[in-house]
């Protein structure tokens, strides 16, 4: 299967412009717009290895660098900032990837922040949410604040989260996800921390889960409607 990268520049209106990556598989089913987490950007390892796990799997992702992370700033954009990112990488991945289905999400901040702006008005074109390591919480700091918002948003959601992380205790996480009802899904990834990585005396790697992760999220882009 031939994948093609595309380095690009997103503009965001009235904000800026910021780095983004397109890689493409030929024939691509569907269109990942995929976010960063607070303190890597678009090209940490961890993204690298999703865009290219789903390439191999006929779907293509759609990264970009908030804006904090293109300028080099150290705090997290504020969510307007951020949300508007968002919504002019959604419209710029339609506009690429024309006719493909339209997933968005992302890894931890990243992923919240889609969520957010889903909730404030729905992101033209998205089908579902797909996140990679929701932020339930801060560490050792158990929660169920930041997922009040969810209750708003009404595309299928997929929660996909390792038994070890420390932002998201899965006794706070499972009853959000089960008051959310048939729109979303959890996929616990055991032994998984924050990143999905496990430790070695579990008997797995870090690329078995990770794989574990693409499969799941794959599967579950494939069936929606």
């Amino acid at each position: 299967m031939a994948v093609k990268t595309q380095e690009l520049k997103l503009a965001i209106e009235d904000i800026g412009a910021v780095s983004a990556i397109l890689t493409q598989p030929d024939h691509a089913s569907a269109c990942y717009v995929m976010a960063h987490g607070a303190g890597a950007d678009m090209r940490h390892s961890f993204m690298e290895k999703v865009a290219e796990g789903l390439a191999g799997r006929g779907i293509a992702t759609f990264r970009f660098n908030f804006l904090y992370m293109e300028k080099k700033l150290g705090r997290p954009d504020q969510p307007a900032v951020a949300h508007a990112a968002i919504r002019a990488a959604v419209a710029e991945a339609a506009r690429l990837c024309l006719g493909s289905k339209l997933v968005a999400g992302g890894k931890s901040f990243g992923g919240r922040m889609t969520s957010q702006a889903q909730s404030k008005a729905p992101l033209p074109g998205v089908e579902g949410l797909a996140f990679l390591g929701f932020p339930l919480h801060a560490a050792k700091k158990p929660s169920a604040e930041r997922a009040e918002h969810l209750a708003g948003i009404a595309i299928p959601m997929l929660f996909l989260q390792g038994t070890r992380d420390g932002l998201a205790d899965l006794s706070y996480l499972k009853p959000v996800v089960e008051k959310l009802g048939a729109k979303a899904t959890l996929h616990e990834v055991e032994g998984g921390d924050h990143s999905f990585a496990v430790l070695k005396k579990s008997g797995r790697t870090n690329e078995g889960a990770l794989t574990e992760v693409l499969d799941t999220l794959a599967a579950w882009i494939d069936k929606l409607a």
